[in-house]
């Protein structure tokens, strides 16, 4: 048709549907489990309003409604025929025959399937988003013969429940909506499963009750994080309400079902429903978790009589001033397995964030370190490094990451090296061609492109990588003629709406990028781009272009991180504290060809033990100092002197996250960082020994083991025919018959 198929591309809009790493693990997690062949579908909501556009003015984040379904989404398929009943509010009757949840409100859910095609293997499976329709005697069946016209505009109440997403990442908010969201996405799917088992042979019907024994054995459901945790009552409340099994049956098969992963440990990010909420909007199920909770704490009195101390901690309600539902508490107790996501994280869960749990069972903890598919992540976003390494080792390795360390032969390969340096550079300048395009900034290609891209969140410290430029800026100040690595600085990632802090971290960044970009004795040694709207689609052309990637988190608080993966995949080096998988890529690549720095987790217990005192290390570290002066008076904000008053406070009297306790070892480690860069052949020898290693980060292996530890089925390569191709029959009915 005379189209460019890059220009179409360019039109098509993100599905923003989820707020970070949490998210986007998901999306490549059903990348890889189509392309191993597992029977596997995705359930979520299909909000109207995925995460938030940003807009930055005058150098604040200004948010905008993400309309992505404005043009209509031709992947999607709305499937009516499977629509399903969800309900709230109501009461709870005890009769003879059992309890029964009544006068409830209905919403039905409806399904959305998207297609998720594995890698050249003819399989193809589901993503299934559920979207909220009001039912269409909605407000007209109670006798309210009176307004029609407004019970018909009441519709939109039941159907604001899949409207928008809550744009926060690592930050529980406790509001209702959110809450019934949460109950709708596990509601309609635990029903849509419940009616495939009954489907298929495993359900078989003796005398019209369901034998539900095999369950297990044909269903796994994983948790992601807490959100959907109401999972548990609901398969209970359906196992001993509607189907009347005995609850240590339904228990019994309830754990079996499900299993846990955890994805943060920060306090704020936990989920601590309010009673009285649930009470409102679910009182069988508050009955139910009373009930696990009872026989749970039951459990911990027989094995450590008079440890009242002990079942506190342990409870899965929170006493104080509004009693609380602990939803990790209740995650751990429902599963039969319970995961971090990379070695470290999952330490951190068993020694300290669920010490009692994991003494109580050791054996249902364990560690699945995460990967990102290398379908999107490599030959998708970055086709010349993708085949550069197929020249060398052959095409196998896109679904055999590992085969990666066969690029070990070619490090001392002079012109393997120059090819790698030249697909490097080719990115850097398609990408600086980009922001010439799309936001009229001039950039220098052959500059070290320094990027710092992930939500904005004070854990993740953009504040010391915005000191370490104000550090930079005082050193080319102070003496313009010393030899200097010019530098591209590239900042990006999204403020949650609420999050005062993280938006004040926006305005920093830019109003040191406005001072720095526009002083002439800078010129083209240091530039700073706030990379405004950050976001998948975006990530695909700032990563294939980094030379380094920003991983600078306090030890101990990023449960793993992914983008560290995307980055060493596509040939950059990483700046970064032993923390989450950084830990695992230093293992990896030796921890030689990281530039690791920084306090470690004991390092950072040992700090707490002391007490962290930051003024301590104003006063002893002149150019630290020197650029809080500059911040605290205003030096990036002549208009308004105290802008940033609430930043410098937090910085020295309520840093969480002990920016200044690094600051040194960063810039120090950054110095290192410019050394290298001036000798290009050394630095692209670092550059491919990181690819090597990267072959642990596939989401296919994280998947491998999650479906061999935790679900128990095993994944096939095999490339199973196209439907064009007639199978003989016998072959025919086997795959048919095991379909589950």
């Amino acid at each position: 048709l005379g189209l460019d198929m890059e220009e179409l591309e360019e039109i098509e809009e993100d599905a923003g549907l989820g707020n970070g790493g949490l998210g986007r693990l998901a999306a490549c997690f059903l990348d890889s489990m189509a392309t191993l062949g597992l029977a596997a579908y995705g359930y979520g909501i299909r909000y109207e309003y995925g995460i938030f556009n940003q807009k930055i003015r005058d150098g604040w984040q200004v948010e905008e409604a993400d309309d992505w379904l404005r043009h209509g989404n031709p992947w999607e398929k709305a499937r009516p025929e499977y629509m399903l009943p969800v309900h709230f509010y109501g009461r709870v009757e005890h009769t003879a025959a059992g309890a029964k949840w009544v006068d409830t409100q209905v919403v039905l859910a409806l399904p959305y399937d998207t297609p998720v095609p594995g890698y050249m293997n003819n399989t193809v499976n589901t993503m299934r988003l559920w979207s909220a329709r009001a039912p269409n005697d909605f407000n007209l069946r109670d006798f309210n013969v009176g307004d029609y016209i407004q019970a018909v505009l009441d519709r939109n109440l039941a159907e604001n429940i899949s409207r928008v997403l809550y744009p926060n990442d690592n930050f529980f908010e406790g509001k209702e909506l959110r809450l019934k969201q949460e109950y709708f996405v596990v509601a309609a799917t635990l029903q849509d499963i419940i009616r495939r088992f009954k489907a298929s042979k495993f359900g078989s019907t003796e005398s019209v009750r369901t034998v539900f024994d095999s369950f297990p054995e044909q269903v796994a459901i994983q948790l992601n994080d807490t959100h959907p945790a109401m999972a548990i009552p609901e398969l209970m409340r359906i196992f001993v309400d509607i189907e009347k099994l005995p609850w240590n049956k339904a228990w019994d098969i309830t754990k079996q079902t499900f299993a846990y992963t955890n994805h943060t440990v920060l306090p704020e990010a936990l989920e601590r429903w309010p009673v009285d909420l649930v009470e409102k909007l679910l009182p069988r199920h508050l009955q139910i978790i009373y009930e696990i909770n009872q026989r749970h704490l039951d459990h911990i009195a027989s094995l450590f009589p008079h440890d009242v101390e002990r079942l506190r901690r342990m409870s899965l309600i929170e006493e104080g001033s509004t009693k609380r539902i602990n939803m990790a508490h209740l995650c751990i107790v429902g599963s039969h397995a319970v995961n971090g996501v990379a070695k470290i994280h999952s330490e951190i869960v068993k020694t300290q964030v669920f010490e009692d749990f994991a003494a109580l069972e050791p054996e249902k903890f364990q560690n699945k370190t995460n990967g990102i598919t290398p379908r999107r992540w490599l030959l998708l976003c970055n086709p010349g490094l993708a085949e550069l390494i197929a020249e060398k080792i052959g095409e196998d390795y896109v679904r055999d990451l590992s085969q990666l360390t066969k690029l070990h032969e070619f490090v001392d390969d002079d012109l393997f090296i120059r090819e790698v340096a030249k697909v490097k550079q080719e990115n850097k300048v398609k990408f600086a061609l980009y922001l010439e395009k799309e936001y009229k900034v001039k950039i220098n290609p052959s500059s070290m492109f320094d990027v710092h891209v992930k939500r904005i969140h004070e854990y993740k410290r953009q504040l010391m990588n915005c000191l370490h430029i104000i550090t930079m800026y005082n050193r080319i100040r102070r003496d313009p003629a010393k030899l200097f690595v010019p530098r591209t600085v590239i900042i990006g990632g999204k403020a949650a709406p609420g999050y005062h802090m993280a938006k004040m971290i926006i305005k920093l960044i830019n109003a040191v990028a406005h001072m720095v970009n526009n002083d002439p004795t800078v010129g083209s040694k240091l530039k700073v781009i706030f990379l405004e709207n950050y976001r998948v689609s975006l990530a695909e052309k700032v990563i294939p272009a980094t030379d380094l990637s920003e991983q600078i988190s306090t030890a101990g608080t990023e449960a793993s991180g992914t983008g560290n993966m995307k980055f060493m995949l596509n040939g950059a080096l990483t700046i970064g504290t032993m923390d989450g998988a950084n830990v695992e890529m230093a293992e990896e690549a030796g921890e030689e060809n990281l530039f690791i720095f920084g306090m470690r987790v004991e390092d950072v217990i040992e700090l707490d033990r002391e007490g962290y005192n930051a003024q301590e290390y104003y006063d002893q570290l002149p150019e630290l100092k020197q650029a809080i002066d500059q911040i605290a008076s205003g030096f990036f904000s002549p208009e308004e002197p105290d802008l940033f008053k609430d930043v410098v406070n937090m910085l020295f009297h309520h840093d969480r996250f002990k920016v200044f306790a690094d600051y040194e070892a960063y810039v120090k480690c950054q110095e290192k960082v410019s050394k290298l860069y001036l000798n290009s052949k050394e630095w692209t020898k670092m550059v491919i020994r990181n690819i090597a290693a990267a072959g642990k980060f596939s989401s296919d292996r994280t998947i491998k083991e999650y479906a061999r530890d935790i679900w128990h089925v095993e994944p096939s390569d095999l490339k199973i025919p196209p439907p064009n191709e007639p199978r003989d029959s016998a072959q025919d009915k086997t795959l048919n018959g095991t379909a589950a």
